[in-house]
C-alpha cells in the first residue's frame, strides 16, 4: 500500500487504541475496513515497540473480562443456590 497512516491514527495507535486508528483512517482516506484495517496492521508490523504494547493491552483487557465472568457466575450461583 502507498498511502500513509494519518497522524490521527498514528496518535491513535500509540494510546493503544487500535479499533480507533482503524475508523480513523477509514475517514482520513476513504477506504474501505479492510483496506484500512491492512493499513494501520502494516504500519503496526514495523514497529516491535508498538506491536509489544497493542499485544500487551490486549492481553490485559482479556483477562480482565474473563475475570468479570467468574465474578458474574459466582454471583449467579449464589443466588441460584441461596436458601428461601
Amino acid at each position: 500500500m502507498s498511502q500513509q497512516l494519518p497522524p490521527s491514527a498514528v496518535s491513535a495507535l500509540h494510546a493503544g487504541n487500535k479499533m480507533e486508528a482503524i475508523k480513523l483512517t477509514r475517514e482520513a482516506t476513504n477506504l474501505g475496513l479492510k483496506e484500512a484495517k491492512e493499513l494501520v496492521e502494516a504500519y503496526v508490523a514495523t514497529s516491535p515497540a508498538l506491536q509489544a504494547q497493542l499485544q500487551a493491552q490486549s492481553s490485559s483487557s482479556g483477562s480482565l473480562l474473563s475475570s468479570l465472568f467468574m465474578i458474574i457466575l459466582v454471583v449467579a450461583a449464589v443466588v441460584y443456590f441461596w436458601p428461601d
